[in-house]
């Protein structure tokens, strides 16, 4: 049994990966439905509409579609019909012809135009056909004068109409691919197929929302809009409306209108006139100028395959012609552009695409130029600071530049005023090349604007620059990139000995790195991390303790060397159990809570204080060794207050540190 069990599981597998789109979804409604009765299928339906959807799983859980609430109907699954008294929908509908077929699946005024039209024998009698058969809310949302026109007197019009909604052969929504077209029998102009990934199954952009339902000369599928014929290519669309001269004239520009006439599926997003008037003039004019940025700025505007209006259920991100995406959705009946409602002219359909009117122009990054970049992020003190710097020049021109710019929240509680110094600092927040991040490595070396020259450091959850960490993807513009960084540049100033002494709060400890003969091992070339206790981690230690440590030599370097880790970590490179080895005794165990680094559970009160050979992280309390079996996830917290105060009892009870502190004086009795 179990052999049979093993044997079929790939065909079944097979069987549903060869499923259409369409009917995967159906077959998830009618599991929803399942509890009704036998064929029945779960629909959602937007609240204050008539749009109702079979239901996908997502869609199911969300209970949303483009945005809005959604409520639960059960309704008999294509091709069966209920009978009274009995659960769920039991019964086959009977096969009956197509005309029949239309009264019966809610297409009675499509019934009703093939009568007045003398559609009726046709599809009454012999033959193999399917018909794409407006509901009667399609009809109803035509244009009176437009409905007037085809219908008036019998014309001839309303028959060809509805030819063109025919094609001469039996077609399930099985064999409704993506992509492809049928000779309709209406001059045997085509009509286009679309079968997206979420079930949604489109002709020329009308949305299939009662598919197959057979009949004894064929098939019906209800669609929710009437179709119109369409002749032309998308770039004959464009070339013949006012509203789209600029467009028009751009594409020319870029030679991008061949294109648009030959063979593919396209969708357009097509600015108006007006979108185009609302950019800067000097921004158009660069970009217009530019046949590069121009052809990335057109080509952002346009998707590799059709994606009609309908077929748009919630924000789904798309590629464009120039390599980025699009993030295409809906909210309510308005169709959105990275969650803008922009769209003013949905689904006009050519031969080898759609367009849809827009009333912005989208301008991707790489038409950008540095202070573009910025100003459309979360980094407007950063670039307020480069434009009082007087770097506008360098942000706007055509220099190959890299931008570090900080997030607004790295400023907080800064002085941000404008000095020299702070001129020198935003000078060196921008590099001198143009750089991707996935170009980076550890130990290599960039020059900035000012001359300095900062190192990049690659750790396993993340990628920094100094002291400040890469926080968001690059924005790749024209000439430049910017790197969105989560702190403010700390360019090295000297070495680790130098760091020290410039802050005044480490005057102790120079003196005590002084008597214990580190002064060369702090100025030499290499790489250190250094936990430095601060005077007040000093003063805390009991009077006698302090005085004893700080006239012996070897015992202060024990302890000094415990503080002192071998290669150079920022505090953006620290995450849960990170490990330093000193240069003397056990493992340094780092943690981050509540953005504080912690390191063998003591807080760092003043980090990434950068220099040429290492970086010095500051420390209130003297660091002590961990219990050899300490649980890992405790070096995350923060520390016992019995272990970080600085008393006579906790420092004289602590054995593993006394064997520090005692350790050289021992070995010297020896000898």
């Amino acid at each position: 049994m179990k052999v049979c069990v093993l044997l079929l599981v790939p065909v079944l597998l097979s069987w549903v990966e060869s499923r259409s789109p369409y009917q995967a979804v159906l077959q998830h409604s009618r599991i929803r439905g399942r509890a009704q009765g036998p064929n029945v299928c779960a629909m959602q339906q937007r609240k204050g509409t008539d749009k109702k959807y079979f239901t996908n799983c997502k869609q199911w859980y969300h209970r949303k579609i483009c945005g809005e609430p959604t409520v639960i109907s059960y309704e008999c699954c294509p091709g069966y019909e209920k009978i009274p008294g009995e659960k769920g929908c039991p019964a086959a509908l009977p096969l009956v012809n197509i005309y029949n077929t239309l009264g019966v699946v809610g297409a009675s005024t499509t019934q009703m135009y093939s009568e007045r039209a003398e559609l009726r024998p046709e599809i009454e009698g012999p033959g193999s056909f399917t018909f794409f058969a407006p509901s009667n809310e399609a009809w109803a949302a035509l244009p009176t004068e437009l409905l007037d026109a085809l219908v008036s007197n019998v014309n001839i019009e309303l028959l060809n109409a509805l030819h063109y909604h025919m094609v001469d052969r039996r077609l399930t929504s099985e064999e409704l691919k993506h992509g492809a077209s049928f000779a309709s029998m209406y001059q045997d102009l085509h009509v286009h197929i679309q079968h997206y990934s979420n079930g949604v199954v489109t002709v020329n952009c009308a949305r299939l929302i009662k598919p197959d339902q057979h009949a004894t000369n064929g098939i019906v599928h209800v669609v929710d809009r009437v179709i119109t014929a369409i002749s032309n290519t998308v770039n004959t669309l464009l070339e013949v409306d006012d509203d789209l001269e600029t467009l028009r004239t751009a594409m020319a520009a870029a030679g991008l209108s061949t294109m648009l006439e030959g063979e593919g599926q396209y969708t357009v997003f097509a600015p108006t006139n007006e979108a185009f008037d609302k950019i800067p003039k000097e921004t158009l004019n660069r970009i217009l100028g530019d046949p590069v940025a121009l052809r990335d700025l057109l080509n952002y505007h346009i998707l590799k395959h059709m994606q009609c209006a309908e077929s748009i259920v919630s924000g789904t991100p798309m590629e464009t012609l120039q390599g980025s995406v699009l993030e295409v959705g809906c909210e309510g009946d308005q169709m959105t552009l990275n969650g803008r409602a922009v769209v003013t002219k949905r689904d006009q359909l050519g031969t080898n695409g759609v367009v849809h009117y827009i009333s912005e122009l989208l301008i991707p990054d790489s038409a950008k130029v540095l202070l573009e970049l910025a100003e459309g992020s979360a980094v407007a003190m950063a670039t307020q600071l480069f434009v009082e710097a007087g770097l506008t020049p360098h942000l706007t021109g055509s220099e190959s530049l890299t931008m570090l710019a900080p997030l607004d929240a790295a400023f907080t509680g800064s002085d941000t005023t404008m000095t020299p110094d702070m001129r020198t600092l935003m000078t060196n927040h921008l590099l001198r090349t143009q750089l991707s991040s996935k170009s980076l490595y550890d130990g290599q070396e960039l020059e900035t604007l000012g001359g300095v020259k900062l190192r990049v450091f690659v750790y396993r959850n993340n990628l920094c620059i100094e002291n400040a960490c890469i926080a968001a993807h690059d924005k790749m513009g024209r000439y430049a990139t910017m790197f969105t960084v989560g702190k403010v540049l700390t360019p090295p100033m000297g070495t680790v000995m130098d760091v020290l002494k410039a802050d005044d709060r480490f005057s102790v400890l120079v003196g005590a790195v002084q008597t214990a003969g580190l002064t060369e091992l702090l100025n030499q070339q290499g790489a250190l991390t250094f936990f430095a206790p601060t005077n007040e981690a000093f003063g805390a230690l009991p009077p006698p303790d302090r005085s004893r440590l700080l006239r012996d030599p070897q015992q202060l370097s024990s302890v000094l060397r415990l503080h002192l880790g071998e290669g150079l970590l920022v505090s953006g490179g620290v995450s849960s159990h990170t490990r330093v080895k000193p240069l003397q005794g056990g493992w340094l165990e780092l943690g981050v809570r509540n953005s504080t680094v912690y390191v063998n559970r003591v807080p760092v009160a003043a980090a990434d204080l950068m220099a040429t050979n290492g970086v010095v992280h500051a420390v209130n309390t003297i660091i002590k060794p961990m219990p050899s079996k300490v649980d890992r996830e405790q070096s995350d917290g923060p520390a016992d207050p019995a272990s970080s105060r600085g008393d006579s009892r906790s420092f004289r009870n602590d054995d593993l540190f006394r064997k520090v502190l005692s350790s050289h004086s021992s070995r010297a009795m020896k000898q």
